[in-house]
């Protein structure tokens, strides 16, 4: 026997199904006449009839092929509706006193979904009364509130009640869906489906009700509701209606606020109770229409008893007087902490970071909906002293000067960023203010930074790593006298570099003749350049890239021409600590992180991008940089002044551009990095022209810097760095020849020849070699000096003999024919007196005594020479 179609699929229920298309599509809107009115009753009467044969008729009957055909086209509707998590507040934690503290909450709706013993009893009692008092004793559909919620509908007045709290339920959970839509235009088709008034919408709605009420139990559902449900603007579910409109929680609501608050769901346009102004509705008239609904809901709450008539009476009697609480959204609350310009930025790694979602809509969605815990890397208390000691001596604004300062530290091998501080306050609103600023002047453009300020001498850290990498030593000797550099001095592999000369002053330290261990500590600019002539320029970039220097901003690229040296690339603070922090970690280089961890709103952990450590620099060439930039910190170094001398060792450099519009300090122990920045935003204005509370412009950062790293020191500590070998110091040591005799040329090739920077000084010295040949060298021959070291070969000019030996004893005739054929011109002779030490001698008998110059040593041909006769 052949099976039969399902009922759903024979052509009578077909047919019947199809009769229903209309009511499906039909939209119910209030009538705008009598006729009207009476036609859509008897839509309404339609309505309740294919209801009550859904509902009823087939539950309890059982028969009747209308109403089976109703209630298999209603089973046939989809019944699991899928709730996912609602948008919820996302908090920001930093520690203070070791205690995560919050300072700041994202959100697209200001929500925190509690569980069912954090919601008071009279908060459960009030919305059960006043929306759906069969809620425990009905199914999943209210069908006399559907039925009644219509008419309503139809006629334009306003009753209480329409829908079960399981249909509300449903509804809020689809229009929750439709909240978390980016595209506009999917917006718009959502919110129509989900609560658009029509048929189709409404028995599909009754349908979800009927699954879920399968799925969950009613704890559950009516909990569920007060979790989604709006109050009024941005507020959504009762723990964040507590909190904004009573300052309290949802566990310790008391009766009137639980009243007042299943009030405002009614009509939370209308009825919320933070508009104190509103004509209608605000503090002069007792916010009347909302104290209006909240007796409604007394009342409710008394027939159905859960309160008694004497506590229905008092509470009532209790004036609506909210306290507001604003949840603010964004970095704005945490300038409580002076950490708004720090949350922006964790803001902006959420947003650039793929862990928190694929597309930027994706992680946007995930900040401000995901109800996430971030913790971050912040230390409150470190920061409270960066602060104060950053503001105290840099206002946040300043006439004729567009004035900015900043200072960030990280931890070395970590990444973690522990402070982040500077002048301005923190807005990011369209309302320009004076002193004010959205921008972080610690990062880069692309989290929330500018586009970078020069370095400075601060770059001379790279120099340094490219000096050592290229095999030359922290000893070596530099000729600084050099101002002028053409271009063709210098070599680079990484691009062409054409242009005029590059005219190099010394801003701080000066000398003709130095260490590279000194001219590190005094900023000798041409020491440096000097240095620059001897290395490849892309050695110097690329030590740089490899300790994670890249640009602020897009719009200033790294450049490698020789100016790069003294620091003319635009970075931001950040990154500065950032290679320092490799440096001093013997090569390792970590990126910066501010988030150590985030746990998801269901107490899950979420993914963090962790810091990435890589090898920068070889740890042997990082501990010369590091021992050269220790001299900076101590006496007669740059940065001596801001050294706390607490006995942790520690490491910097100073940074100051041409006319002193940017200046820097970046350090070092080993384990923490900071880099303190204070200069032009923008404009031109020398610092060291302006006082900052009695301290120069161009000093002011040692001030600003060294309670800071006090600090630090006091909660870190530190250890020794790594001592750097020999080789690193010293080099391989040449013992310089004697090149005495030769030409000029030919002696400069053979110095070059054993890696010695040799020069030609042309003015000529007394010398015993032939006019125009080598006299000898500076430093002389025999003198051990390291590779690289500067030489200089002296020119002779024929005038330098050495006195004859054996005069002593000779007769005065003979001891000038010595003399004259020896090539010295001018001798004279003191004879002894009368009766003297001659002993009556005749001048025959008289022999030489004694000559000066004394016998063997070297004097101009023309120098007199003296001899002595006894």
């Amino acid at each position: 026997m052949p099976t039969r179609p399902p009922l759903r699929d024979r052509p009578r229920f077909a047919a019947f199904s199809r009769r229903f298309d209309p009511l499906r599509r039909y939209e119910i809107r209030p009538a705008r006449s009598r006729a009207g009115l009476i036609m859509q009753f008897g839509v309404v009467a339609l309505i309740a009839a294919v209801l009550t044969s859904a509902f009823v008729l087939p539950g309890f009957l059982g028969v009747g092929q209308a109403a089976a055909a109703a209630s298999n086209a209603f089973e046939a509707l989809p019944s699991n509706l899928e709730i996912q998590p609602f948008a919820q507040n996302t908090t920001v934690f930093a520690k203070k006193g070791g205690v995560d503290v919050p300072i700041a909450s994202f959100y697209a709706q200001n929500r925190q979904d509690v569980g069912w013993n954090d919601v008071a009893q009279t908060v459960k009692d009030a919305t059960v009364a006043a929306e759906d008092p069969r809620f425990y004793q009905e199914g999943a559909v209210d069908l006399l509130g559907t039925v009644r919620g219509a008419l309503s509908t139809v006629s334009g007045s306003s009753v209480q009640g329409g829908s079960s709290i399981t249909q509300q339920y449903v509804k809020n959970v689809e229009v929750e869906r439709c909240d978390a839509l980016t595209d506009e235009k999917k917006l718009k088709a959502c919110y129509a489906d989900a609560a658009g008034v029509t048929l189709q919408r409404k028995v599909q709605e009754m349908r979800y009700a009927v699954g879920l009420e399968k799925k969950y139990s009613k704890q559950q559902i009516l909990l569920g509701y007060l979790n989604v449900v709006g109050f009024g603007g941005t507020v959504y579910g009762i723990q964040a209606a507590a909190h904004y409109y009573f300052n309290t929680t949802a566990a310790q609501l008391t009766l009137p606020q639980a009243a007042t608050l299943t009030a405002i769901l009614n009509n939370p346009a209308n009825l919320r109770i933070d508009e104190p102004d509103n004509k209608d509705n605000g503090a002069a008239n007792g916010y009347k229409a909302t104290k209006e609904r909240r007796d409604y809901v007394l009342d409710r709450m008394e027939i159905n008893h859960k309160i008694t008539a004497a506590e229905r009476d008092v509470a009532k009697k209790t004036p609506i007087q909210p306290t507001i609480t604003p949840t603010t959204s964004g970095c704005a609350s945490a300038s409580q902490y002076n950490a708004a310009f720090f949350c922006d930025y964790v803001r902006d790694v959420v947003l650039n970071d793929p862990a928190y979602g694929a597309t930027a809509d994706d992680r946007w969605a995930t900040l401000n909906r995901g109800g996430l815990k971030i913790y971050t890397t912040l230390n409150l208390d470190l920061q409270a002293v960066a602060q104060q000691s950053l503001s105290s001596y840099i206002p946040p604004s300043m006439a004729g000067i567009d004035l900015g300062a900043s200072n960030v530290s990280m931890e070395l091998g970590t990444g973690r960023i522990v402070t982040m501080v500077e002048n301005r306050a923190f807005n990011n609103t369209d309302q320009p203010i004076d002193g004010t600023t959205a921008v972080n002047y610690n990062t880069d453009e692309a989290y929330g930074g500018s586009q970078g300020f020069q370095t400075g001498s601060t770059f001379k850290a790279f120099d340094l790593a490219a000096w050592l990498e290229a095999g030359n030593s922290l000893y070596d000797t530099i000729n600084a006298s050099q101002h002028d550099f053409p271009t063709s001095d210098f070599t680079n592999s990484c691009a062409d570099i054409t242009g005029p000369d590059w005219p190099v002053t010394n801003d701080e330290g000066s000398a003709s003749r130095l260490s590279v261990m000194a001219a590190t500590a005094e900023s000798v600019n041409t020491a440096f350049a000097k240095m620059g002539t001897q290395i490849d320029l892309c050695s110097i970039l690329n030590a740089a890239k490899a300790l994670g220097v890249h640009p602020a901003s897009s719009s200033n690229p790294l450049t490698s021409v020789p100016s790069m040296i003294l620091g003319v690339n635009y970075l931001s603070p950040l990154t500065m600590a950032t290679a320092y922090a490799g440096i001093a970690n013997n090569g390792v280089v970590c990126t910066p992180v501010a988030i150590d961890k985030v746990v998801n709103a269901d107490g899950s952990a979420h993914k963090v991008s962790p810091t990435t450590c890589t090898q920068g620099l070889q740890p042997n060439i990082a501990a010369g940089v590091t021992y050269a930039l220790q001299g900076v910190m101590r006496g007669g170094g740059t940065a001596e002044s801001a050294n706390p001398y607490d006995g942790t060792p520690i490491m910097g450099k100073t940074g100051t551009t041409d006319d002193s519009l940017q200046n820097w300090l970046v350090t070092s122990t080993s384990k923490v990095s900071t880099a303190t920045w204070v200069g032009n935003v923008s404009g031109s204005t020398p610092l060291r022209s302006l006082d900052f509370d009695g301290i120069g412009g161009g000093d002011v950062k040692f001030s600003i810097a060294k309670p800071i790293l006090s600090a630090i020191d006091g909660l870190y500590g530190g250890s020794a760095f790594t001592k750097p070998t020999n080789a690193v110091l010293y080099g391989d040591q040449v013992t310089i020849p004697d090149v005495s005799g030769k030409s000029p040329q030919e002696a400069q090739t053979l110095l070059q020849g054993l890696g010695l920077d040799a020069t030609i000084d042309s003015t000529p010295v007394d010398s015993s070699q032939p006019a125009g040949t080598a006299a000898g060298t500076d430093p002389a021959a025999g003198t051990s000096a390291n590779k690289g070291s500067s030489v200089t070969v002296q020119v002779s000019n024929g005038q330098s003999a050495s006195i004859p030996g054996g005069l002593i004893g000779k007769t005065e005739s003979e001891a000038k024919a010595a003399l004259t054929a020896a090539g010295f011109t001018n001798v004279t002779v003191k004879k002894p007196d009368s009766g003297g030490n001659g002993n009556g001698k005749s001048d025959a008998d008289l022999r030489v005594t004694a000559v000066d110059p004394a016998e063997g040593s070297a004097a101009s041909k023309s120098q007199t020479v003296t001899i002595t006769l006894g």
